[in-house]
């Protein structure tokens, strides 16, 4: 599956990238303690093309390498501050950041990240808890009801074609 993915992005076109942890909480309290994290890449068009990726590590550079091999690089990339982002701004057109310790939109550029953490909690919803070690079936799943605006009616119509 994660092999057919094409390129998002293009020039000018911005892209919003963010990673979250899969798992469940230590005794149902607190941060997220086991799991898996995914990076998750949104095109800010009328599309709103997705790409949801399992990495192993999440480190600057395999989440560089991922980002490189799915984002065009003249497209313009949004992110938060966190570190493993800094290499970013070599390898395409613009990468602007939002601080999330001080507020969720910059107030002075513009620049936010919603529309990716926007996706988080509703495929962690959607992630029954006995379907866990089958996490890449319901990444292709909500994916593809993405790229359809949500209607259930055209997924199984273009699964049953």
């Amino acid at each position: 599956f994660f092999n057919n993915i094409e390129m998002i992005g293009g020039d000018d076109v911005i892209v919003e990238i963010d990673e979250s942890k899969f798992g469940k909480r230590k005794y149902n309290r607190g941060h997220r303690v086991e799991g898996q994290w995914e990076l998750g890449i949104v095109e800010r068009t009328e599309k709103r093309r997705i790409i949801l990726i399992p990495v192993e590590r999440r480190d600057s550079k395999t989440l560089t390498d991922i980002i490189r091999k799915y984002v065009h690089p003249l497209s313009i990339i949004l992110t938060d501050k966190w570190k493993g982002y800094n290499e970013l701004k070599k390898y395409f057109k613009d990468h602007k950041t939002v601080n999330h310790s001080k507020h969720f939109r910059d107030p002075e550029t513009g620049v936010h990240t919603n529309t990716i953490e926007g996706n988080w909690s509703p495929l962690k919803k959607m992630l029954p808890n006995k379907w866990k070690n089958s996490k890449n079936i319901w990444l292709g799943l909500f994916i593809a009801m993405k790229k359809r605006n949500n209607d259930i009616i055209n997924f199984i119509t273009d699964i049953l074609n």
